[in-house]
């Protein structure tokens, strides 16, 4: 039985006439175990993994993408319900075999029959990622029972077999019905492009340099769905009567603004559907604005909930105080200050590249310059590292940079792809 808890991280105290209060609410799961494998009381788990077979990924792509996909494969427990797409400018049943839109129990035989049907994959046609994430969504409906969906989407080009907006209506057709992380291959697909899919599904995207990477990539990525045993999961916020919630935003492991999802439980209280959760901690920014107060009362600003199969398992409450002392309204939850960093370094990161990519140099060096500089106050060595592979680092404290000339497109990527990932608190 997994067991969840709940820490609130916040500065309680509000100036005469302060309205705002934001807190960090960490959310801690422990024995979550593993997907259920059969039917149980819990429902159960599907599996989807999407190739790209357009002709870009040529022979030796494509077969290393169908190695990857076996060792994902490797990883699937028997019993789960598992299907592979292989995606171009359509998307086709690659396993099981036949005309029909199904999924198989994953076992022995159903694996290796899997993993022949992988050699068949051949290279041609473009790209239209819309119609493979149809085909995935159509596939899991065909298992009314899954309460867990999860698909890897692998893709190394840009969508240019249907328009954005065919992509769009796309992505909101399958949006909450499954979780899909987002792998690209090398620097000819658009970061932009396939995070929009990942955060709509509730998952990761990640650039892999080179083909070598994917099996590890792949059966790393079904490891840790196997070790999310804990599905049907939502954040409650309840904020009083008159309030307005500001915003919802998952802060850690990865920074993703959860407001768009929210759905209303009843009149004071939304939910904001998180996926599967294995045992890790999250974080999440919670920002509330209030009707001010007079000086010594105090108000309960939010209540914050996680729900599995809509039962509360933990919750954390948002205070708020108004107090004339300074000394008490000046500060800043730690957290608080960490994670809101860590948001302006992912902005910062993006609209530099963004500028950048379009001949802005001086916008692009005055915002990446911006994010050494908050690299470096929130203690993110690995984005400081990333950086110094686009830009000459003068002087971090201040943000002195030079742009440098004949960056690698992959160093560039990887940079954008990795913006979102966050780091928690250093311990004081």
């Amino acid at each position: 039985m997994a067991d969840f808890t709940a820490t609130v991280h916040q500065n309680e105290f509000l100036p005469d006439g302060g309205t705002d209060v934001h807190a960090i609410v960490s959310v801690t799961c422990t024995g979550a175990g593993t997907v259920a494998p059969m039917s149980s009381a819990s429902g159960e788990a599907g599996e989807i993994i999407i190739v790209d077979v357009s002709g870009s990924m040529d022979v030796q792509g494509v077969q290393a993408a169908a190695y990857a996909a076996s060792a994902a494969l490797d990883q699937i427990v028997d019993g789960v319900w598992f299907a592979i797409v292989a995606g171009n400018h359509e998307a086709a049943l690659c396993y099981p075999n036949g005309t029909q839109a199904a999924m198989a129990r994953m076992s022995p035989q159903t694996r290796l029959e899997a993993k022949r049907s992988l050699q068949r994959l051949a290279p041609g046609g473009g790209t239209a990622m819309g119609r493979w994430l149809l085909a995935a969504g159509q596939l899991f409906g065909t298992v009314p029972s899954l309460v867990k969906r999860h698909a890897i989407l692998l893709t190394d080009g840009a969508n240019q077999h249907e328009t954005p907006d065919e992509l769009s209506w796309a992505i909101e057709q399958v949006r909450g019905r499954f979780q899909a992380d987002c792998r690209g291959l090398g620097a000819a697909w658009q970061v932009a492009e396939v995070r929009r899919i990942a955060e709509a599904l509730m998952g990761t995207v990640e650039l892999i340099r080179t083909w070598d990477g994917l099996p590890q990539d792949f059966a790393q990525l079904m490891q840790q769905s196997m070790g999310r045993g804990v599905s049907d999961t939502q954040l409650r916020v309840w904020a009083p009567q008159g309030a307005e919630v500001l915003f919802v935003k998952q802060v850690s492991p990865t920074l993703e603004d959860l407001s768009s999802r929210r759905v209303d439980v009843n009149p004071l209280t939304g939910g904001y559907d998180l996926g599967a959760w294995g045992d890790e901690t999250r974080d999440y920014h919670v920002a509330v604005r209030l009707a001010p107060k007079a000086v010594g009362q105090e108000q309960l600003a939010s209540r914050v909930q996680l729900t599995v199969g809509g039962q509360v398992v933990t919750q954390g409450l948002v205070k708020a105080r108004w107090s004339g002392d300074s000394l008490l309204t000046a500060q800043i939850s730690p957290e608080v200050a960490h994670y809101t960093g860590q948001t302006e370094l992912a902005s910062a990161i993006q609209d530099g590249l963004r500028a950048k990519a379009i001949g802005d140099d001086a916008t692009a060096t005055s915002k990446l310059g911006r994010a050494v500089q908050l690299a470096q106050e929130t203690g993110d060595d690995a984005a400081t590292s990333r950086l110094s592979r686009v830009v000459d680092i003068e002087d971090a404290a201040t943000g002195r940079v030079r742009l440098r000339r004949n960056v690698d497109k992959l160093d560039e990527m990887e940079l954008d792809t990795a913006s979102t990932k966050t780091t928690r608190v250093r311990p004081t």
